[in-house]
């Protein structure tokens, strides 16, 4: 191996989740910081958890809704125009 170009490896690098679950890890960082890990992962908890801060989850949902209503007015006019 080459001398001097290599990173710096810490055995006991700290990783720290938002959820404040916390755990030891090997890195070249000495402290991580992450935002979901295995202990408030959706997938692992089996609970559904939305993160969203700007309210685009509400708006795709208003939208997704508007566009039910247009489908069934359109189509609630294509069978009177049928039965006609």
């Amino acid at each position: 191996m080459k001398t001097n170009i290599h990173p710096k490896y810490y055995e006991n690098a700290k990783v720290t989740c938002q959820c404040g679950y916390a755990f030891e890890t090997g890195s070249t960082k000495p402290e991580i910081h992450v935002e979901i890990c295995s202990q408030c992962h959706p997938f692992y908890t089996g609970q559904t958890k939305f993160v969203d801060t700007q309210g685009r989850i509400d708006r795709f949902k208003a939208k997704v809704e508007k566009a039910k209503e247009r489908n069934n007015k359109t189509s609630a006019k294509a069978k009177k125009s049928k039965s006609k």
